[in-house]
């Protein structure tokens, strides 16, 4: 008597490669299923391994190789779309900007230079309508003005040597800024002490030509940078000759290893149409069951499919 060996459904077979080729790759079985299905190993391969085949090793090894050489070609990509936005606009942008910050510094110093302290003296604080050349008395009159801010937006008070004075007061800090705004702002935060704050302002006064020297240090920098840029933008990928000859020759081992699936589905239609050669067991399950014979007849044998 007869005995057909029965087979997993593909299906079920197709999650055991998966598992395996999961294990194989080192790949985690919580990545995308598109992530998964592309590194299962088809039965194609698994026959070849089994063979010793050195063409799935080769193959193998130029998977990963081509993978690699996909993901620089796409950084290089990248980097060639973010060097063109650079140059089309943040570099005319910072530039333009860093030389309006340089002409708004010179302009402050010569304003600054305008208005000096006289000799062992004070140039004097206009606040309110009123002009101070007392150092205290102008110290106090500040204080004075700070106590009605309130809020974070700047309220004028006054000017000071060329240039408009307000102040802000931050709650977070608790505490006054004064700013003082020619064609830049220069800040200074206030203190309790009235000579103090004066000192403070002038030392805030005193850093532009740092500032200015900062600012065209930087604009030296986005030159050279853009410079860069432009050298560099339009380069075509090192290695596009590389990964060419290496798909190519990817593509070629999958046509021969018939990794694609196309003699699996030539097996599995083969497979159907002999199935469909063969009786259906519901075709005899609907047939009219016959009388039965009075006549006892010796039992025969079917060959079981």
């Amino acid at each position: 008597m007869g005995s057909n060996v029965h087979l997993l459904p593909d299906q079920t077979v197709e999650k055991k490669q998966k598992f395996i080729s999961q294990i194989m790759t080192s790949k985690s079985p919580v990545r995308s299923c598109d992530d998964v299905d592309e590194t299962a190993l088809s039965f194609a391969e698994i026959k070849a391994l089994c063979a010793g085949d050195p063409r799935i090793k080769e193959r193998m090894d130029l998977d990963v190789e081509v993978s690699r050489l996909k993901l620089m070609k796409a950084d290089h990509q990248s980097k060639q779309y973010r060097l063109e936005d650079q140059l089309l606009k943040y570099f005319p942008e910072e530039i333009e900007k860093h030389k309006g910050f340089i002409k708004g510094f010179e302009s402050d110093l010569e304003v600054l230079a305008a208005h000096p302290h006289p000799e062992d003296g004070f140039a004097g604080m206009e606040i309110r309508g009123d002009l101070l050349t007392d150092k205290e008395n102008a110290g106090a009159a500040l204080l004075d003005a700070c106590k009605e801010v309130k809020t974070s937006d700047p309220v004028q008070i006054g000017s000071y040597r060329g240039y408009a004075m307000s102040v802000e007061f931050s709650a977070w800090k608790q505490e006054y800024t004064l700013l003082l705004k020619g064609q830049m702002t220069h800040r200074a935060t206030l203190g309790t002490d009235p000579r103090g704050n004066l000192t403070r302002i002038d030392n805030a006064l005193a850093q532009m030509p740092q500032r200015l020297e900062a600012a065209k240090a930087q604009l030296d920098n986005l030159c050279q940078q853009q410079a860069a840029a432009k050298e560099e933008v339009g380069k075509p990928f090192l290695y596009e000759e590389e990964l060419r000859s290496k798909n190519a020759r990817l593509v070629e081992l999958d046509t021969l290893l018939n990794i694609d699936g196309k003699g699996q589905g030539q097996a599995h239609t083969e497979s159907a149409v002999a199935k469909s050669t063969r009786p259906s067991v519901l075709d005899h399950l609907k047939r009219p069951v016959p009388p039965r014979s009075t006549d006892k007849k010796p039992k025969q044998h079917e060959e079981v499919r």
